[in-house]
């Protein structure tokens, strides 16, 4: 009989262990007031750290739009003067006995062509480079077999740039 009394002794204990079990997920701890401020710091660092990517973004579209901005104004600008460089360049080759008007249009072509360069602007299209229809403007085509194909063997106008932009597309005879 005494293994009878154990027995029961044995399972009331698994009983007693079960309870304890269950009744431990049952007990939700409440974060104390650190682990809440601990959070709540967390909480606003995050905010933080997300509020200063979202001013450095603004501030990086804000600086590429106003480059942007400068680079169109600078464009816009330049191709109102290019027809006076065409015209000092026109000046230029044509002969004249006067030699004091003949220095001022070189000096009035030098200084034009140095403010140009200032501010970015390059001319581009002199004959035998190789013809590029993304620069170039193809007005006439001309069989010379001292050129090489698809070469430029006159530049009726030049073309400019500024940076990767082109201003104006250089106007040419090209060769095959």
């Amino acid at each position: 009989m005494s293994k009878k009394k154990d027995a029961p002794a044995a399972s009331e204990q698994t009983e007693e262990v079960k309870e304890e079990v269950k009744e431990e997920p049952k007990e939700k701890k409440e974060p104390t007031e650190l682990e809440k401020a601990q959070q709540a710091q967390a909480q606003e660092h995050d905010q933080y750290l997300r509020l200063a990517a979202e001013y450095d973004n603004f501030r990086k579209r804000s600086q590429r739009e106003k480059d942007a901005i400068y680079r169109d104004a600078v464009a816009d600008t330049a191709k109102k003067f290019l027809p006076v460089y065409d015209n000092l360049q026109r000046a230029l080759k044509n002969e004249t006995a006067d030699e004091a008007y003949k220095k001022g249009v070189e000096m009035t072509m030098t200084e034009l062509t140095k403010i140009m360069e200032g501010v970015g602007i390059r001319p581009f299209g002199a004959a035998g480079d190789p013809f590029d229809p993304e620069k170039h403007n193809a007005v006439m085509h001309v069989d010379d077999e001292t050129l090489g194909e698809n070469t430029v063997a006159e530049v009726f106008q030049t073309g400019f740039t500024l940076g990767d932009k082109v201003i104006r597309f250089a106007m040419v005879k090209v060769a095959n």
